[in-house]
């Protein structure tokens, strides 16, 4: 087969995951490998998109190899299906498949969003590899890699493809039109809408008009299309130990004092490649010079989504998590597919009440699950990324189970009186009680200040 492996890593050769594609090359002379370097050329394809498209015509096997980037792959390969899809080279009845490394933080989402997006271009999608960063060093690792290749060339044979999702309706909506009155402007809160409206998308410009409009305190609107952007993240890690970006467009200080100086954010967009663009994403990677810090923890967050929102369940995947790990309250997402002024009016009335109130609400799977994973990612590494080590410090986030002592000391002397029959013979029946005996003091405590009112 001829294999095209799409490094979307901005390292270039320097990739770690590009090397599990080097690794499975040596192993297998009889497949033709040919390497394109997309994350450190992705400015030169913008120009001349030719040799790319000559690249992937040649190929029977694309496979994409990159990093994973806060939940995604990289914005220089978002960039890089913006120009295959726009330069319409047929890619039909092509295999595809993918190798990320990353610590295993939403792997499951960049997987999701390459498959989509190889779905729209009538593609084969296999499932790809999802490898450790540290993975290829040791033997498992390698096995596992070469395990994939295996299969994948099986599956290239046989048939055994990635499930595709439900397409979206064809039909299209007509823009949405400005539908609310103003409201009366109060308090003193700040509201950041970030955007990325291009002059022709009049339906996402009516929706912001009309959630500013809604909303009952002051708002602002930053568009990304005017910041001068220099480029996507490099993942050279100099953020991590210095807390400045090595390019000088300005973006950390633009970011720490025009935007997380809010007191709540709105983003809106419209849905493009199964995401919010390329432009979105290079503004999400950039927000790397803040490390793995939740530096805007407790402000709530909202979304005004252009597009078929109901027919993308990893973007909404995507938003949420977003939330969770971040620490902020979602105070929800208005879309343009139903009644679109009200659901607006709706959002923007939550949103207010949550800054209000300073609402929240206990981290789910997707927070908790991902906090954990930078938990114990900045302990190990904290040497380095000395920053990030601070602000978990700080915040208690080192919340590891065997800090808890006296809890681990108290299921011990459980243990080992319930292992006693005759402890367990009069216990039988009273667990689930004394389980909820806590609980129900909550419960007569709520009622009591009730009759007291």
């Amino acid at each position: 087969m001829n294999i095209l492996v799409l490094n979307a890593s901005p390292k270039g050769k320097a990739s770690a995951t590009l090397h599990t594609a080097l690794y499975l090359e040596a192993l297998h002379p009889e497949h033709t490998f040919e390497f394109l370097p997309v994350g450190v050329r992705i400015k030169r394809y913008e120009k001349d998109f030719a040799p790319a498209r000559a690249a992937l015509e040649r190929a029977d096997l694309v496979l994409f190899c990159y990093p994973v980037y806060t939940f995604l792959a990289p914005y220089q390969l978002h960039r890089f299906v913006e120009l295959v899809k726009a330069d319409g080279v047929d890619l039909s009845g092509k295999f595809a498949s993918q190798i990320t490394t990353s610590k295993h933080f939403y792997d499951v989402t960049a997987h999701r969003w390459v498959e989509e997006n190889c779905f729209d271009l009538g593609m084969k999608p296999v499932r790809g590899l999802s490898a450790d960063m540290e993975d290829l060093p040791n033997e498992k690792g390698r096995r596992q890699a070469r395990d994939f290749f295996e299969q994948l060339i099986f599956s290239c044979e046989h048939g055994l493809f990635v499930t595709p999702p439900p397409a979206a309706p064809g039909s299209a909506r007509p823009a949405y039109r400005p539908a609310l009155p103003e409201t009366a402007k109060t308090g003193h809160k700040d509201v950041v809408i970030v955007t990325d409206c291009a002059p022709e998308d009049e339906g996402l410009a009516a929706m912001i008009a009309d959630f500013r409009a809604a909303l009952p305190c002051a708002s602002r609107v930053i568009d990304l299309r005017e910041f001068p952007f220099a480029g996507g993240c490099l993942g050279c890690m100099n953020c991590a130990v210095t807390g400045k970006c090595v390019y000088k467009d300005g973006f950390d200080d633009f970011l720490r004092g025009t935007v997380q100086t809010a007191d709540a954010f709105v983003y809106a967009f419209s849905i493009s490649d199964h995401y919010a663009g390329a432009r979105f994403k290079c503004y999400d990677d950039r927000q790397f010079c803040n490390g793995h810090r939740a530096v805007t923890q407790g402000k709530p967050v909202a979304y005004l989504v252009r597009g078929d929102y109901r027919y993308e369940p990893n973007l909404r995947m995507v938003l949420e998590a977003r939330a969770e790990v971040g620490g902020n309250y979602l105070a929800g997402v208005a879309t343009d597919e139903g009644d679109t002024a009200a659901d607006i009016a709706a959002l923007a009335a939550n949103l207010a009440l949550a800054l209000d109130k300073g609402f929240s609400r206990p981290a789910n799977f997707y927070g908790v699950g991902g906090s954990k994973i930078f938990r114990d990612l900045i302990y190990v590494m904290r040497g380095m990324m000395k920053a990030d080590h601070k602000f978990y410090k700080a915040h208690g986030a080192y919340d590891f189970p065997q800090k808890q002592k006296m809890r681990i000391l108290q299921m011990q002397l459980v243990g080992a009186l319930l292992a006693v029959p005759a402890v367990q013979k009069q216990a039988k029946g009273k667990m689930t009680e004394a389980i909820v005996a806590p609980y129900r003091k909550v419960v007569e405590a709520a009622k009591g200040k009730e009759n007291q009112t």
